[in-house]
């Protein structure tokens, strides 16, 4: 009896994004189009997500699936960013919008870290060597841009400046490893509410901001400096969410008594970021807060980490 060959797995790739950290966060006075210009400095740390883009039949559309943690709070339907990203690029290259991605949660979500732009960035680089379609990078992070302001830095990765909705990007120099433990809750923010709440408590006063506002940001990055790193770290939209979240000052308080170089809240929380002199010293930070009882979760990582990456080329 001649045996049966099993039939080949479909091809896929694999692809990781990073999340990320706002260094510095500076917000101006809303515009008539409703957004507001920032001066905001990214840096990309050691928490990721992973989209695996695999070939389906032809016409079977989109489909999406997630796993990791707090999977259940990711929608699997064409509001996902990583879904809008896939049907983004079919119609800009014309290819047929067919592929089941699966996200691997890896960053916080809604968190103030960029999860979800993070499956956006993944995805584009994903469907993009599945279908072979061929397009530049450049043209990624246009199309990265349309999705949402954070997904061009998810493509780039490491350190950078981040200007306009905070999608003009330039690179940005480091030097050395940093350590991080952020804190987690449950419960998110909104990032539309806290921009409100800014308003609110700003008024008609917001000044308007520049990346030069940050230059003690970029010399202790420079330098490779953890200290004055942690006492430059800046962020306009802490105040808002430490308001509509009040007991993030527990969180904040923690971390200060336990002895970090800087402690902010990240881009609109309700994630804080606490800066370790050492990769230990962020261990005992995330445990300081998991004795406190003041968060729901803790993660460990480093920066600068890379931009969106294929892990796993296609296979057939």
């Amino acid at each position: 009896m001649i045996p049966r060959l099993a039939a080949a797995p479909p091809p896929s790739v694999r692809v990781r994004a990073p999340g990320k950290v706002n260094l510095g966060l500076r917000v101006g006075p809303v515009g008539d189009d409703g957004y507001h210009p920032l001066a905001t400095i990214f840096q990309a740390v050691s928490l990721f997500e992973e989209v695996t883009a695999t070939q389906v039949t032809p016409g079977a559309g989109i489909s999406l699936t997630v796993s990791g943690p707090q999977a259940d709070a990711v929608p699997t339907d064409e509001s996902n960013l990583a879904w809008r990203a896939a049907a983004l690029l079919a119609e800009r290259t014309g290819l047929a919008a067919d592929v089941q991605l699966h996200i691997t949660k890896g960053v916080p979500v809604a968190g103030g870290m960029a999860g979800g732009s993070a499956d956006a960035a993944a995805a584009l680089v994903a469907c993009d060597a599945l279908w072979e379609a061929g397009v530049p990078r450049p043209d990624l992070v246009e199309l990265a841009a349309e999705l949402g302001a954070d997904v061009p830095f998810s493509l780039l990765g490491h350190t950078a400046v981040g200007t306009g909705r905070g999608d003009l990007l330039t690179p940005a120099m480091t030097r050395g490893e940093f350590h991080w433990c952020f804190a987690t809750q449950r419960e998110g923010l909104s990032t539309p509410t806290v921009f409100r709440r800014f308003d609110e408590l700003a008024g008609p006063s917001t000044p308007r901001v520049a990346p030069a506002d940050d230059t003690a940001i970029m010399h202790a990055l420079r330098a490779g400096d953890p200290v004055a790193l942690g006492k430059a770290l800046h962020n306009d939209l802490e105040g808002p969410a430490l308001d509509l979240r009040p007991e993030l000052a527990d969180v904040v308080e923690v971390a200060t008594e336990s002895g970090a170089l800087g402690v902010v809240v990240s881009g609109s929380g309700p994630t804080v970021a606490a800066l370790g002199r050492s990769r230990q010293h962020a261990l005992a930070l995330g445990a300081a807060w998991t004795a406190a009882d003041v968060v729901d979760a803790v993660w460990c990582a480093t920066g600068p980490a890379p931009g969106t990456q294929i892990v796993t080329p296609m296979r057939a």
